[in-house]
Parts: C-alpha cells; structure tokens; sequence
C-alpha cells in the first residue's frame, strides 16, 4: 500500500500548517508507509536542496531514531528541518553552535554544563515567584474583559521565567519577546529579520556572561560561565547560542502548549471542569501531548540503513514527526481523546527520548501548571470569541493570536 497525497504535498509547508495539523495524512502514513520519502524541489526544501527527506511518523520509530546518535546525527544537516530558502552554507555552519544541533560528545559536554540551570533545586526555586506572576498576569487580563489570550495571558509567564532564570532586568524583557519572535518565525511575514534578531540575542547574552564572569553575583549565569570544581564552563559565544535556544525552546514552545491546552479545554467543558475540580498532577503531560508544540526536528543519517521498511541512505534527512506519533493509535490509547487522566502517558512532545531531550522538560511543566492553575481561579468561564490564527511556519505548531473572554 501507499499513501494518496496530491502532487508537491509537504508535510514541512508552511501554509500547510497556517491552515491546520495534516491529521488525516498522518494517519494514512501510519497504516500504509510510516517513514516515507516526501520530495522537495529545490525552491521549496527549506534551505537544505537534497531532493527531500523521510517523514517518520510512527511512536516507536521516532523513539529509536532520537536514542541513537551514531546512526542518526542531529549534527550534519541540523534538527531544524526547514530553514528560510535563502540559507547559505555559512549560516548552516553557524547555527551547529545550537545545543539542538550538536551530537556527542560536544553536545554531552554542552548538555552537562546547561543542565546546572535546570535542577529540580533550581527549578523548584521559581514557584515561589511564577506562581505570584501568573496570578498577577491573569488578574490583569480579567480586568480587561476580553482579548488576545496569546498576548495577554499565554506569552507572559514563560517569557518571565526566563528572564528571572537568566537575571534579565524588567526594561529588557519585551526585547528578548520581540527577538526570539523573529528568530524562530521566519516563515511568517508578520514578523522580522531573523538574522538580525539572532544577532541582537546573541550579542545581548555575550555581553551578560562578560558581565557575570567579571563580576559574578551568585545567580545561574554566573555560576554557567563560571567553572567550578569539574572545570567546565560556557564561554561568552556557547553562553549567547544557550540564551538563544532559550529564548526559542523556552518561550515560544511553552506560549504554545498554553494556548493549545486552553482551546483544547474550551472545546472540551467536561475536562475543564475535571480540571477546575482535581487539577490532576497529569495535565501537563496531557496538554504537551496534544499541544506538540514543535512539529517535527531532524535527524541525518550517517549509514545506509532500514527503518520502518524503508531503505534509507547516508546523508538523507528524516523528519522525526512529533505532532504524528504523539497521536499514533499504537501507543497511545484513544489518542484523539483530550484526557487530562491519562497515564502512563509516553509522548514525545519533549523531543522524543535519548541525548536530546529538552533539558527544561520540568520547567515547562511547571510554567503550564502554575498558568492553567491561575485560569481556573480566577477566570473559570474563560470562552471563544473567534478561532485561533494559527503560525505560518513549517516546524512549529504555533498560534499567534486568539481571541477571547474572560471569565
């Protein structure tokens, strides 16, 4: 059996995406070909100009692509799958400084110093703080009866835990919003220069670890740039690319999980209620599996090899699919069903399993809990005005504004 798409479909098209989620096509990937070639000429691959890529849609296929490095290298050709179509070789090269497109053992060295940010010490030293912002976030939202939820309420918290995490003053928050924006949505003509806005961020973090490593004052930054007793250290660049996968990783992705997960609870009244009433310690999880906020990353192959009963050959792309296996009726059971009960739940809205899953998983969990959990109490009746407009984009599964009322 094949799969029956119209000629030139993509599943990386960004007006595919603007428009909805290919639900029905990943489902017919599933049953007939779950990895199978999508070609791309060359005005529409994204940058990359290699014939196409393999579109992996299945749970247990993209679980052992993401667990084994060796055959499958987030390094080579990039986890981003598609870039602007003007990309040069010289800005691919550039962006290899990214954790997301490193393999070991740079990316375990990288990984290892990072992770010093995201401890449940570290993280659970946040609460406090989020928890009193998102109250106060919601507050000011509701005083205003209605509105855009994306910018009123969704983008405020995870923007602000990253600020606090990182020490980044009041008046400069707005720019890393605006800049990580640009960055990340080229797809969209809404939105400006990314090249630019990388710049921008990486230069605004250089500075900051300069500062730090010069005048250390205790906090996460300090204490990244800084070694310490295994001698290992971010240095000024590593500690600007970090800034700015947090700022992409940490902010749009978790802005997108909230809003998905509280659409996804205005159309479903029966979970909110449930939700109101318990708050189970499993939304969250629940919430990122049906948000999927990033659609798919890649992997190239370094070998010829065989995978889901295609052949694949070395250096060709396959797009890890996210936003399919996370619906895949073979590992999850009535996956289309919004439940925020459901456990075990084994999504891969966190990027799958193996070296690169995301590092701010608890983070992010706590950002959607402590939101979700401020809604309930004080905008219970929270409801639609007009459907989301959803991100032109052909990787992320965003949403850019959606208006409503409070409650």
């Amino acid at each position: 059996m094949a799969p029956h798409f119209a000629s030139g479909f993509d599943f990386t098209d960004p007006e595919l995406w603007e428009r909805r989620s290919p639900v029905a096509e990943f489902a017919e990937l599933r049953r007939t070909a779950p990895v199978w070639w999508n070609a791309q000429p060359d005005e529409t691959s994204g940058g990359f100009r290699d014939g196409g890529y393999w579109v992996v849609s299945r749970h247990e296929d993209v679980k052992e692509i993401s667990r084994n490095s060796e055959r499958y290298s987030a390094q080579r050709k990039g986890a981003i799958i598609r870039l602007p179509n003007d990309t040069t070789p010289e800005q691919m090269e550039l962006t290899g400084a990214l954790l997301v497109n490193m393999d070991p053992p740079k990316h375990s060295t990288i990984r290892r110093i990072v992770s010093k940010g995201f401890t449940p010490r570290a993280v659970e030293g946040l609460r406090a703080a989020l928890t009193e912002r998102a109250a106060r976030i919601v507050h000011e939202a509701t005083r205003s009866g209605s509105g855009d939820f994306v910018q009123q309420v969704a983008c405020e918290l995870p923007l602000q835990a990253i600020a606090e995490l990182l020490g980044v003053p009041e008046a400069d928050r707005r720019k890393l919003f605006d800049w990580s924006n640009s960055t990340l949505n080229y797809d969209d003509p809404e939105y400006g220069d990314p090249t630019a806005a990388f710049a921008e961020i990486i230069g605004y973090a250089w500075n900051m670890a300069e500062q730090r490593r010069a005048h250390p004052v205790g906090d996460i930054v300090s204490t990244l740039v800084h070694a310490g007793l295994d001698g290992e250290a971010l240095g000024s660049d590593e500690f600007g690319f970090f800034v700015v996968l947090l700022a992409i990783a940490g902010n749009e992705t978790t802005r997108n999980a909230i809003t998905h997960g509280m659409k996804a609870f205005v159309d479903h009244p029966e979970q909110w209620e449930l939700f109101r009433a318990e708050r189970p310690r499993t939304t969250a999880d629940e919430v990122v599996r049906w948000a999927t906020p990033v659609n798919a990353f890649q992997r190239t192959a370094t070998e010829d090899l065989e995978i889901g009963g295609a052949h694949v050959r070395a250096g060709q792309r396959l797009g890890l699919f996210y936003s399919s296996a996370n619906f895949d009726e073979s590992a999850f059971t009535d996956p289309f069903a919004f439940d925020i009960r459901r456990d075990p739940n084994p999504h891969v809205g966190f990027g799958g399993t193996g070296a690169h899953y995301c590092v701010g998983a608890n983070l992010a969990r706590l950002e959607i809990d402590l939101m979700l959990n401020a809604i309930a109490d004080a905008m219970p009746a929270l409801t639609e005005l007009a459907p989301p407009v959803r991100l032109r984009s052909g990787w992320i599964n965003g949403i850019k504004s959606w208006q409503v009322r409070y409650g």
